[in-house]
């Protein structure tokens, strides 16, 4: 095996080609054939099951418990100031819509799947590599996948190698999306008695919002945050006519444990009437695994800390099919979805070796 700093650089050539591949979400077709030509150069052709963009590499017949890396092959849209940037390695980071989030986590993938004797492992290894996964839940690449391929539901162990600045994370938040609309009645605004401004009606509610504390949330010893913020507002339609109504975009995110029916029941108990409620998207929160006898033995042999994921990913959706999944990648929380986006180098090379030391353990 070649040196960590060779193992690194390797990583970060790779992180590089793969950012050098736009794939935004709904144009993840390019890297999604360049995944495929890759996957038939080191599986059996038999074992490579591609759906649309996304890939389910392995066999899962094998009778050892199989565990799988899961890694989604889209970006969230470009940062306008990133027009005319390239990807590119710049002093130990690679740079690159994606870097973080997460195409240094594929390349890691990608070369654990080159490098190690899959059929001498103590378990069996699959990989997932998928589309869509920036967007609504609903839209998400695994639905078509798993409709296809039901029998995903025997994996033992799932990894999502999304940016965890390095550290194991269990479990996520769940995130609902909710409009709520304030309603009024038009007048002129050099006459407002004539009319009922909705934005006004808004106000104390906002007031709410912005004085309401987080809250914490113990899972199994994790902790968790379950917040509700306004996120966008919409309302007026002139500057001198009083505004008859007026639309704010919730999110909640609430910790594992809570349903999407409770969560549902917490934002109307918040509005308490006093405004129209619709929920527009929900996404359920990823169970807290901490008893899975392979999550452990991950801790065990790598050392790896282990804390929460105060965020949505995918560990949620295979919670609901009866996956156990955590998090772990090499990516950095903090660059996801930013502007000239990088990822730095030495993790990857810590992230290959703790996965591989944990797989052949």
């Amino acid at each position: 095996m070649s040196s960590s700093q060779d193992l690194a650089t390797r990583l970060a050539r790779t992180t590089l080609e793969l950012c050098r591949i736009s794939s935004p979400i709904t144009q993840e077709g390019p890297i999604a054939d360049f995944t495929e030509r890759w996957a038939l150069q080191h599986f059996p052709a038999k074992d490579v099951c591609r759906v649309g963009h996304t890939l389910l590499l392995g066999n899962l017949d094998d009778p050892r418990p199989t565990v799988a890396l899961i890694g989604h092959l889209d970006t969230v849209p470009a940062h306008p100031s990133d027009q005319g940037r390239v990807p590119r390695i710049e002093g130990e980071r690679v740079f690159g819509l994606g870097a973080s989030d997460m195409k240094g986590g594929l390349a890691v993938m990608m070369a654990l799947a080159e490098d190690l004797r899959r059929d001498t492992l103590p378990v069996n290894l699959a990989f997932l590599f998928y589309e869509r996964e920036e967007g609504a839940y609903a839209e998400s690449g695994l639905i078509p996948l798993f409709a296809k391929r039901p029998d995903l539901a025997r994996v033992k162990f799932g990894i999502a190698m999304e940016p965890t600045d390095s550290e194991v994370q269990v479990g996520c938040v769940g995130s609902m999306q909710a409009t709520v609309r304030f309603t009024g009645r038009s007048a002129h605004s050099a006459r407002p008695w004539q009319g009922e401004n909705a934005i006004h009606k808004a106000g104390p509610f906002l007031a709410e919002l912005l004085a309401k504390q987080r809250v914490e949330v113990d899972v199994d010893g994790f902790r968790f945050y379950e917040v509700i913020n306004a996120t966008l507002a919409k309302g007026g339609r002139a500057r001198n006519v009083i505004p008859e109504a007026f639309e704010l975009n919730l999110n909640y995110r609430f910790a594992p444990g809570k349903s999407i029916e409770q969560a549902k029941a917490d934002v109307h108990a918040l509005v308490a009437g006093r405004a129209e409620v619709e929920i527009s998207d929900a996404s359920p929160s990823g169970p807290v695994v901490s008893g899975n006898p392979l999550f452990q033995k991950l801790l065990a042999i790598t050392g790896l800390p282990a804390a929460s994921k105060q965020a949505w990913t995918d560990v949620a959706r295979f919670g609901e099919w009866g996956v156990d999944a955590i998090n772990y990648g090499p990516g950095e929380t903090a660059q996801a979805h930013q502007a000239n986006e990088s990822a730095p180098i030495a993790p990857l090379a810590v992230a290959y070796e703790k996965l591989a030391a944990f797989l052949k353990g």
